[in-house]
């Protein structure tokens, strides 16, 4: 609960906004004045409505009082009399989008209860009991975000940025695709939440209702980024009367005065008409109702909540692995999949090569069937870390780029918590594929560990190396899909030039066999072949026979008939590692413009 009280003020505010962007980084470079003089006040435990039709700002307005606006802004944003920066938001007001995903698998309380905070125990425990019981979800508490209704997604997605118990909390259309019930419900949550914890209210609605009115303490009306009205709401109906617009008994009064505020576009004549009205009304309110002169106060003298802030970045990253195990191990098919994936597909794919390679010999037919098999080693491996990354890393980046604006963690914390959990399960799984195809490789009689580790090194790496690739494209590529394709496509390439299984290097220009040297699948398809080919043949040369050497054999697919088995094993790690590295440093650049774009729209 705030122990203070707040005001939210809007002095004067003009915001020029880029539309119809249709270039790839910076758009068109057409640009329109979205907001024209705007002014607005909102105190502690007071619901304020953004009222206005499509295109009148409501949206560009939230984004300059949340500091998330891209273009030109002009006027003053204040938190107690104190510029409202973009760092001071973050700390202690919060921003309901209308864009929201949730981690599947996870329940409506571990979803408020993985969500950082500087809270942490009991506290903690008692505020996220708090908002279920304020936002009506405790008989739900237990039910999985995936099988929620759009309501309760909606009060859900509200109740995260409660929990963190902010001083004022500015809402999208959260009523935006809600039944009159559900959005009757949600307002009066919102109302009630208001003045039990003294928190600030801004919502924007298109199409308000009479039965959310009495919940409701200011209204602003925009129209085209013009002000018709912003005040009280009991002073509303007073001041409408008063310049000769007086509400009609039966009729609501929201809706009359939005419908007052929108340009009618059914002819030309009514354009012209309503446009000069709005015009009017917009120049006579700026002229008759000028806002109160800002306080003077500062924030720097105790009024500071006691629950909000921003926690540091170790604690997040904990709540961040913690969500991730939570999802992992969540009972349902969310939990199901993820241990499948992370644990038993390498293994399950593995386990196929009994079906084509469980009678393979040591003679020169033999030699070209182990070949073969370390090609489908190679790609399997790729391909199953592909699988894995865009099955189950994509709502892990969604959600980054939701929380992104509200600056809680890097996307290198992220990334750190998610390979964290990924790198060992990977290396458990591999473990277990390498344990599966060892007695196709070697011989199970002569167990030899060195071989067994080299074999482990190969599944591992192939399997991170994909993975982490994946991670790469999917910062800029939103379809898994496409990601897929994409590193499905740079990988066969690489198996096709790199192995040594599709064709040998002698086969390659001199470029090529030098350009092979940068791929990991060169190093790993060496070390492969050294475990392969260790092994001595069974053949017993006579005059009419002439026994195969594997030495041979190597030299003419790889160019070499002894690998280096010591530099194939750090070059096969230092790939997977050094690209580990790479994408937690990428992350932690500002993401680009268009970047943000893609994952908000």
């Amino acid at each position: 609960m705030i122990g203070s009280d707040y005001v939210l003020e809007a002095h004067n505010i003009y915001h020029t906004a880029e539309v119809d962007g249709k270039g790839c980084f910076n758009g068109s470079g057409n640009s329109a004045l979205v907001l024209k003089g705007v002014n607005l006040i909102v105190h502690s435990g007071e619901v304020m409505a953004i009222l206005g039709s499509k295109g009148s700002g409501k949206r560009a307005l939230l984004d300059v009082i949340s500091r998330r606006a891209e273009g030109s802004t002009r006027g003053q944003v204040l938190l107690n009399g104190a510029p409202l920066s973009k760092g001071l938001f973050q700390q202690r007001c919060a921003y309901v989008t209308q864009n929201n995903s949730f981690i599947p698998g996870l329940t409506i309380s571990q979803t408020l209860h993985y969500t950082p905070t500087i809270l942490s125990g009991y506290l903690k425990s008692s505020k996220v009991r708090q908002v279920l019981a304020d936002l009506a979800l405790s008989q739900v508490a237990h039910k999985r975000v995936e099988h929620l209704n759009l309501s309760e997604k909606r009060r859900l997605s509200i109740g995260i940025q409660l929990v963190r118990d902010p001083v004022m909390l500015l809402l999208d259309e959260p009523t935006q695709g809600l039944d009159p019930l559900s959005a009757y419900l949600l307002i009066s949550i919102l109302s009630n939440s208001a003045k039990k914890t003294g928190c600030g209210i801004l919502l924007s609605l298109e199409k308000p209702r009479s039965d959310v009115f009495p919940f409701l303490d200011r209204a602003l009306f925009l129209c085209l980024g013009g002000v018709v009205y912003s005040g009280s709401t009991r002073a509303m109906l007073e001041y409408f009367h008063g310049i000769g617009f007086p509400c009609p008994q039966l009729e609501n009064p929201l809706m009359y005065y939005l419908c007052l505020s929108t340009v009618d576009r059914r002819s030309r004549d009514r354009f012209l008409e309503s446009s000069q009205q709005i015009e009017a009304l917009v120049e006579r309110f700026s002229r008759e109702t000028p806002l109160p002169e800002a306080p003077v106060n500062s924030l720097g003298t105790g009024k500071v909540p006691l629950a909000y802030g921003k926690p540091g970045e170790l604690k997040v990253w904990a709540l961040l692995y913690l969500k991730l195990l939570a999802s992992t191990f969540s009972c349902g098919v969310v939990g199901l999949k993820s241990l499948i994936l992370r644990l038993f597909l390498l293994p399950l794919a593995m386990s196929l090569m009994w079906l084509f390679y469980s009678n393979v010999g040591n003679d020169s037919h033999g030699f070209f069937s182990k070949n073969g098999m370390i090609l489908n080693i190679i790609g399997l491996s790729y391909g199953c870390g592909i699988l894995t990354t865009i099955s189950l890393y994509p709502c892990w980046r969604k959600r980054f780029f939701e929380d992104y604006p509200e600056g809680l963690y890097s996307g290198a914390t992220m990334l750190i918590a998610y390979n964290a959990l990924s790198i060992p399960f990977a290396f458990i799984s591999a473990a277990i594929a390498a344990c599966v195809i060892y007695p196709l490789v070697l011989d199970p009689q002569t167990p030899d560990g060195i071989s067994f580790t080299y074999l482990l090194v190969s599944l591992w790496s192939s399997f991170t190396f994909a993975e982490q690739l994946c991670v790469l494209f999917l910062l800029v590529v939103k379809s898994p899909f496409n990601a897929a394709i994409a590193v499905t496509y740079i990988l066969v390439i690489c198996i096709s030039l790199a192995s040594g299984t599709v064709r040998s290097y002698k086969g390659l220009l001199p470029w090529l066999q030098d350009n092979t040297k940068g791929t990991h699948t060169r190093y790993v398809s060496s070390l492969l072949h050294s475990v392969a080919f260790s092994q001595k043949t069974n053949c017993t040369p006579t005059a009419s026979v002439i026994c195969p050497k594997a030495t041979d054999f190597l030299h003419e697919r790889l160019g070499r008939a002894d690998p280096d088995e010591t530099i194939d094993v750090a070059a096969s790690c230092a790939f997977a590692i050094g690209f580990v590295a790479f994408n937690m440093l990428l992350y932690l650049f500002p993401m680009p413009r268009f970047i943000r774009r893609k994952y908000i729209d």
